[in-house]
């Protein structure tokens, strides 16, 4: 992939702070492609991002989702209004077409937080929804992207591969910065197993680069890979005894909280550094994603 044709990164300031939630923008033939796009709250900046690129967001008629979370996903309805197509995992594509569960569930975690973190989040006409399989090619303006099913942080996972580039979602953990890898493990669906062989698949494709949506370009793809699945086998550990014990989330939030606080002043992220990477994974949805991972894992073990 030559200089010239590597994506644009649209910083979405998510909360106001930069580098933690980022969008893609694709030249091509046929006018731009976008990968994720963001919660609905920073579709402004969105906006703002493209039209700096030189687009109106109504030039964009095609729109790529590495998964449905509303932080990769939440505005995809409003690109959908103005015109673009959107590509998605098939488990994902109901709840574009009916988000109200989706909502639902992210309003009972969030409350009150919910319009200020997210925003809207509205259904996609059938028409403009577009499920996509596994290692399905999108052709595109003379471009080629391929979509690899990546279960683990979600079952609804896809990483666009785009020449020697792979858009990892979340899959490829976050990192902001020169600071530390970290694995996002939010509910329902964490699969560490999963998780591994899609780290596996994605380091036998050979990338030259990694993009990740928190944040941005990775240019050692096998170590910063290995990073990932040693902390989220790290996390997962940590988080066993206290399932086993039969404690509540609520009861070992704050000590997890305080765990990777340590882990990120260890790797010298203090103040606004942390608070950036808060806001990208925050710490304490970990706790009841991989609480329900061991969980999972006991009843598949026992058939309970």
């Amino acid at each position: 992939m030559n200089y010239q044709d590597m994506p644009h990164i649209i910083d979405l300031h998510f909360l106001e702070y930069p580098e933690v939630i980022a969008a893609f923008l694709v030249e091509t033939e046929d006018g731009p492609v976008l990968v994720e796009t963001g919660p609905h709250a920073t579709f402004p900046a969105l906006e703002k991002g493209v039209n700096g690129l030189g687009y109106e967001i109504k030039d964009i008629k095609h729109v790529l989702l590495t998964h449905i979370h509303l932080d990769h996903a939440g505005a995809a309805w409003t690109l959908a209004e103005n015109g673009a197509n959107i590509y998605v995992h098939p488990i994902g594509l109901p709840h574009l077409a009916d988000p109200s569960k989706l909502m639902h569930s992210a309003r009972r975690i969030y409350k009150e937080d919910m319009d200020r973190l997210w925003g809207d989040m509205q259904a996609i006409p059938q028409a403009q929804l577009h499920e996509v399989a596994d290692r399905q090619s999108i052709e595109i303006g003379g471009k080629s992207f391929r979509a690899w099913h990546t279960p683990g942080h979600a079952s609804h996972h896809i990483a666009w591969q785009l020449e020697e580039a792979i858009f990892t979602g979340d899959n490829a953990g976050a990192k902001i910065g020169s600071g530390p890898v970290v694995p996002p493990c939010p509910p329902p669906d964490i699969d560490i197993e999963a998780w591994q062989q899609s780290i596996a698949l994605i380091k036998a494709l050979n990338p030259k680069v990694l993009y990740l949506t928190h944040f941005g370009p990775v240019t050692n793809p096998s170590e910063h890979l290995d990073q990932v699945e040693s902390v989220l086998l790290k996390w997962a550990n940590w988080i066993r005894p206290f399932w086993e014990a039969g404690k509540e989330p609520g009861e070992v939030k704050p000590l997890f909280e305080d765990y990777v606080s340590e882990q990120l002043q260890a790797a010298g992220i203090t103040g606004r550094s942390k608070q950036q990477y808060e806001a990208a994974n925050p710490s304490w949805m970990s706790v009841t994603g991989l609480m329900r991972y061991w969980r999972k894992r006991h009843e598949k073990a026992t058939g309970a």
